[in-house]
């Protein structure tokens, strides 16, 4: 006699082998017939089977494998019983290294069509079912050898499995990451396949004979990956750092209404990404910004202030003089590290970055062919915290829709205390997430990250001293903190 798994599995491929129009005259014959109730009671997935809480609360010892991987990419972890299968989540997401910007779902088995929980995503879409936020660990996992499977992101499909090595008689105080082997494969590459060839280009060196597809070349390739990344490369101990600040943080900060929109939509469509971000922000403490600081970081904008002293006239093509690029270049730092003779504006984009930048500060203004500074500028340039303020008051800055999203974005990044050489990538991501595109991309996904926000954070951060910024600045940080949260008044 057939189980209904064995009619389920024939229906499925009998439907998949027919035509649309096949299907609708197949399944209008059965509705005639007064059986569609039966069908679809066969092709329905069964809710998983959920045991009771146990009066006494133990622990795991579970390992999580990458389906597929080979070699394997796994993580051991210790896991108290009354962890949630939405906490456990964000654990996956922080311990593996991916960045929660797709759909997820924990499956009671390895075929797709296994019993599932759904998630506050799969609700709003009106599916029922076991709300994954009301089921413990300890309700799916009871014994030695039983097993979870997690699904990441729905396109790429990134399957995993936890598997119960031991129970714990004592629970953990806290998540632990114990043990594992191999780096988190880049977001959006194409799957274990795409993974795949990657990391083989990798280890061969990243050959440009043989760039895997879509990359165009090398270059383009390398520039694509997260920093630093190698497929063999894992260090348990930032793993268990990754995983304190994604299982404990304070909560998120009261964030400005734009940037909560933002976190909003994205949440919708399951992505948490930019709450790690904001809950990473909110877990910092704060950091004065003395006047000595201010007076370093805004040191660019003073630099140029004085140069234009009472305004300067512009060029016919409407550029800064050659004679004042070059001040301008030597007094911030940019001649140190500028290959040319940086004395011409147009051929030196740190200058002008900078004067854009602080156009759109609202410090200078170009009136009849003569850049002069504004009345603000003129009574704060010797007064570098008020001048500050103005500074932190006007961001983020840009008038379109896109520079003022990728603006907030950024802003949640320096905030959150991400290190200068990865800021361009996680804004990316979220920008990814929110729905921008560049057009005509050859590698599918990819946003081009052009903020005026984040021209003003990296100057404020020397990069006119340096050109590559590296680390964290702790008040730089600190007041991108203060302007998602309740923000910098203009006291000047």
């Amino acid at each position: 006699m057939p189980t209904s798994d064995d009619v389920r599995r024939l229906a499925e491929q009998l439907l998949a082998e027919l035509s649309p129009e096949q299907q609708r005259t197949l399944l209008g014959a059965i509705g005639a017939d007064r059986s569609m109730a039966l069908v679809e009671n066969v092709l329905r997935v069964p809710e998983p089977v959920v045991g009771d809480a146990p009066t006494r609360m133990r622990g795991v010892r579970v390992r999580l494998d990458l389906v597929g991987a080979k070699p394997p990419v796994w993580r051991r972890l210790e896991l108290p019983g009354d962890l949630t299968l939405d906490r456990l989540h964000v654990v996956i997401q922080a311990v593996m290294g991916w960045l929660d910007g797709h759909l997820h779902r924990f499956r009671t088995g390895s075929d797709p069509r296994s019993p599932y929980f759904v998630t506050p995503f799969d609700v709003e879409e009106g599916e029922d079912g076991v709300l994954e936020d009301g089921v413990r660990l300890d309700q799916v996992l009871t014994g030695t050898g039983d097993r979870l499977w997690y699904q990441y992101d729905f396109g790429d499909g990134w399957d995993h499995v936890l598997a119960v090595e031991a129970v714990l008689d004592e629970p953990p105080a806290e998540v632990r990451c114990t043990g594992g082997r191999m780096a988190c494969p880049p977001e959006d590459c194409g799957g274990i396949w795409g993974y795949t060839e990657l990391a083989a280009w990798v280890r061969g060196g990243c050959d440009p004979a043989s760039v895997p597809a879509p990359f165009e070349d090398a270059g383009q390739a390398r520039d694509w990956l997260p920093l630093d990344w190698h497929p063999d490369r894992f260090d348990v101990d930032e793993a268990g750092t990754a995983l304190a600040a994604a299982v404990v943080v304070a909560a998120p900060v009261e964030v400005a209404g734009e940037l909560a929109a933002l976190c909003e939509q994205l949440e919708r469509g399951g992505n948490g990404a930019l709450t790690q971000v904001l809950a990473r922000a909110a877990s910092h403490a704060g950091v004065e910004v003395s006047e000595a600081d201010a007076a370093r970081l805004i040191e660019p904008y003073g630099a140029f202030l004085d140069l234009i002293g009472e305004g300067v006239r512009l060029t016919s093509a409407g550029y800064l003089p050659p004679v004042l690029v070059e001040q301008l270049a030597e007094r911030t730092g940019v001649a140190g590290w500028w290959i040319g003779k940086a004395n011409r504006e147009d051929l030196t984009w740190p200058i002008a970055q900078l004067r854009d930048s602080a156009r759109a500060l609202g410090l200078v203004s170009v009136r009849k062919g003569r850049l002069a500074p504004t009345a603000l500028a003129r009574r704060c340039r010797d007064q570098p915290l008020p001048l500050w303020r103005h500074v932190m008051s006007r961001l983020p800055v840009g008038r379109t829709e896109f520079d003022r999203q990728a603006g907030w974005l950024a802003l949640a990044v320096v905030a959150g205390g991400s290190p200068a050489e990865e800021w361009a990538s996680e804004i990316r991501n979220l920008l990814l997430g929110l729905g921008w595109r560049v057009e005509g991309s050859p590698v599918l996904g990819v946003a081009a990250v052009v903020s005026p926000t984040l021209d003003v954070l990296e100057l404020l951060s020397g990069k006119t001293h340096r050109g590559r910024l590296t680390g964290t600045d702790p008040a730089v940080a600190a007041a991108a903190r203060a302007v998602i949260g309740t923000g910098y008044d203009d006291a000047t």
